[in-house]
Order: structure tokens, then sequence, then C-alpha cells
């Protein structure tokens, strides 16, 4: 059987993955066996979701209608009810739901009337509570079919310690990510000297290393020190495998989607208020603006590169109008050409504009030129792809060390 949960946590604490890891523990203490477990990441632009977007799914050896009351239990006993945006969903599936609706539900948006239907379909069992708004993520992790997979090491902490500092070394961490490094990421930010694996919040993860394979995360964890988990769970899952991303068109994108568009610049890259990067790509079909926010850190600098004529792809979620980049190739580098106004052969000062259409003129001597002078600004930035920082990259995105995207 596949049990998924989803919406049991709160920005006040509490941890979807947290809360299957010990109803695995719980299931595997009532004799049935755990065959994996997935954490499932989906759009990470829902509005309405209450942190990560992440639900669970255990495949599980055992009697569906024992795994349902486990799962129904632990939902009552550790979600954070509370919060008003926490409304848990719980299914558990004989076969697998149509992996159609995990599609949609990483890369759009999923009604709760739809996740219904698909588990009716199934012969699902279902239980959602409040709003039942977690029942979308539920059916969505019990329906999902990775293409690419990563995995994810978490360490949850003791209960009697949820609330404080969290103690972890932070040279242990750093020593881990270049003994790993590019078969684990995302441990710490290595450019900007960030701790990333972490978490700030008040909830029950001490940390999580990420990485192509158990042996690599488990290689990396063995380096940390930290203080004593309570217990450890390694999780299959989509993160870092572009799994959000579609195919777009500067002319018909969808508000809260996340795509790749190729298009050329048209405009040189301005660094507006709290100094966030703008500017605006071209296709055949229309406009669009990208945008390198202030958290981006270094990537903005490459941004700032780019010259009108750049042929690129964009790479990130577009929202009120604008593509939030997450990551850009610059696949065909224009010449960074400027104008001035030519200098005049007889007195060697600058000429000024004569007019619209008129050349320029010499002021001193009256002399004329039709042409600007053109000068050509040597590109430090070559072809390639460029990504966001550790720091700044989503769950979904698939960091470069684990190869380029095609185009």
């Amino acid at each position: 059987m596949l049990i998924g949960i989803d919406d049991t946590d709160s920005p006040a604490g509490m941890c979807t993955t947290y809360l299957g890891a010990v109803l695995a523990r719980r299931l595997i203490h009532d004799h049935m066996r755990v065959r994996e477990a997935r954490l499932v990441r989906l759009n990470p632009n829902v509005t309405f979701k209450t942190r990560g977007n992440a639900a669970i799914a255990l495949d599980v050896e055992g009697d569906p209608e024992q795994g349902f009351a486990l799962a129904c239990a632990i939902v009552e006993e550790l979600a954070d009810f509370s919060c008003g945006k926490t409304n848990p969903g719980v299914v558990v599936a004989e076969k697998r739901p149509d992996p159609a609706f995990y599609q949609r539900a990483v890369t759009d948006f999923c009604e709760i009337d739809e996740a219904v239907a698909v588990l009716e379909a199934a012969g699902a069992r279902y239980r959602g509570w409040k709003n039942r708004r977690g029942l979308v993520g539920a059916t969505a992790a019990v329906s999902s079919v990775f293409p690419d997979t990563t995995y994810e090491i978490l360490a949850y902490r003791d209960p009697a310690r949820w609330g404080t500092s969290r103690e972890v070394d932070r040279e242990s961490l750093f020593a881990a990510e270049e003994a790993t490094f590019p078969h684990t990421w995302d441990t710490v930010d290595v450019a900007n000297r960030v701790v990333v694996c972490v978490p700030h919040t008040p909830d029950p993860v001490l940390f999580g290393i990420r990485g192509e394979s158990p042996a690599w995360v488990m290689a990396a964890r063995s380096l940390i020190l930290s203080e004593k988990p309570a217990f450890e769970q390694i999780w299959v899952t989509n993160q870092g495998t572009d799994a959000h991303l579609l195919s777009g068109t500067c002319g018909s994108l969808r508000e809260g989607l996340s795509y790749r568009v190729r298009g050329v610049v048209i405009n040189r890259p301005v660094t507006g208020a709290g100094g966030h990067v703008s500017l605006a790509i071209r296709d055949n079909r229309a406009d669009v603006r990208c945008m390198a926010y202030e958290p981006t850190k270094n990537f903005r600098d490459i941004v700032r590169a780019l010259v009108p004529g750049d042929e690129i792809v964009a790479v990130g979620s577009y929202k009120k109008g604008s593509i939030n980049l997450e990551k850009m190739c610059l696949v065909s580098p224009a010449r960074d050409l400027r104008t001035q106004a030519p200098l005049c052969t007889t007195c060697s000062k600058r000429m000024t504009s004569a007019g619209k259409s008129k050349g320029f003129k010499c002021r001193k001597c009256g002399a004329h030129a039709m042409e600007p002078e053109v000068l050509e600004t040597p590109r430090m930035l070559t072809a390639g792809w460029y990504e966001v920082p550790p720091t700044a990259r989503r769950h979904l995105s698939k960091p470069l060390c684990r190869g380029a995207p095609e185009l």
C-alpha cells in the first residue's frame, strides 16, 4: 500500500517529514515493512502552503486498514491544528493513482475535488481535516512517479529541544561539503560562507543533507558534529530535479507556474531599489521581464553582465509579470557595443548632436559628421549555464553540479 500525508506543519512548528518518519517507525513496530519513504515537493508557488510545500509517501507492505488507522491517529496526535493554514490529509491506496495528478501538482495547481475524484477512481481510503486541502498533496505523493531521483537524510531533534538553538558544528558542515561535493550539495554556500542545511524555524528538523545516493548522503552525514538526534530518516525525493519546470514562451506564461523561456535580451540590466536586478527578453511573440532579487547575491553580477542581443534561456517562476530567475543559460553572446559622439578630426573635441537624423556638430569649428563612434567592450561573460547560490536555491531547482540542463 501507499500512504500519503500532507499539510500537517505550520510556520510555528511541526514538519510533515517528521510525522512521516514517526509513522514509519510505528508501522515497523506493528510488523509492517516500509519499503520506501518518499519526500515529494510540489509547485513552490502555491500561496496557501504552510512552508516548503512538501508531502510524504510511504510504500508499505501490510494491512491497508491498519495502516490507514495508524496514519490518521498520528496526524491527530502530531499535526499543528492551531494554525489556520494547516489542513491535513491522509491517503491510503492499494494501487498507485493516476501519475498525471502528481505531474499537475508539481507544475500547476490542483483542487480538492480533483484529488477526491482521483482517489475515488483508485478505490483509495482517505480522510481530510478542516478544509481538507492536504488531500491534494497526499494524493500527489501517492501518485508520484519520479523520472529523476535524489536523496536526503534528515536528522530530527529530541522533542525536548524543539524551539531551542540547534547545536550543529559549523566547520564540520563545511568539511562535509568539501569531502562529498558534487555528490552532495546545498549543505553550505561556500562562496557566501553561509550554512544552508540547518533550518531556523522551531520545527523538529536538526539538519538535512541532499545528494545523489543514500551512500553519499550518509558519507556527508558521518562528518557532521551536532547535538544527538532523536532519529534519522533517508528520503527518496524529487528535490534538485527541475520537476516543476515547463517550456514556455514570453507571451504565454501563467501566474504561479515555473518555466524555461528562450529569448533575446533587449535592454541593459538595471539595478533598482534593494539591489534587485531587472532586464527584459523578447522572443517572436512578446517581451517579458526577468528579475534577479537581492537574496541571489553574486548571481546578480552575472545578470548585470548581460547586454542587448544576448540570447538566453531564463529559468524560474512567473510571478507578478516577471520570471524570477533560478538559473539561466547564455546561449549566444552578443558583441557589447556602445555609441558616443565622434571626436572632431580638426579640434580633437567631442562633437554634440546636431538634432534628430542630422548627425553631429563640432561646437568649436562647426565641422559635421553623420556617424557616431562605436566602442566595443570585451565580454567577460562566456556562453553557458549560471545559477543562484545554494542559499537562494529552491528545493526543486536542479543544481548545475548534477549536470547542465538540455537546451
